[in-house]
């Protein structure tokens, strides 16, 4: 019973074998293509690099614009004060620590319904 056990085991690990590392080189050859997809990949990165984000630009005009630049100033002037009680000592044991959450929020918002409508006439 020993003897066919361990000649069954035998067949079955002759059968593996070969599949095993047939499948072995199959990933050193699917490697060796990936290293060159990456390298075209990278070329293609580098043009694309090249060409603005037209949303970016227009959420840049929007910035700029009056309403804009006064949430602008009021995120930054949020920010300035944040920064101002961290460097307290006692910050860490103060009660109501301020963020900027809601100015940050504001600002986005806005800037995000300002550029959006514009983006279409942008694109290519």
């Amino acid at each position: 019973m020993v003897a066919s056990l361990t000649e069954m085991l035998e067949e079955l690990k002759e059968v593996f074998i070969p599949t095993v590392a047939k499948a072995e080189e199959d990933v050193e050859d699917v490697e060796e293509d990936e290293d060159e997809e990456d390298e075209d990949d990278e070329d293609d990165d580098e043009e694309e690099g090249a060409v603005s984000d037209q949303y970016d630009t227009l959420r840049a005009q929007c910035q700029e614009t009056e309403e804009g630049k006064h949430l602008v100033h009021h995120y930054m002037e949020c920010a300035e004060r944040v920064a101002k009680a961290q460097e307290d000592p006692n910050y860490d044991e103060l009660e109501y620590k301020e963020d900027c959450v809601e100015e940050f929020f504001h600002l986005n918002h806005y800037i995000n319904d300002c550029a959006a409508p514009k983006l279409f006439n942008h694109l290519k």
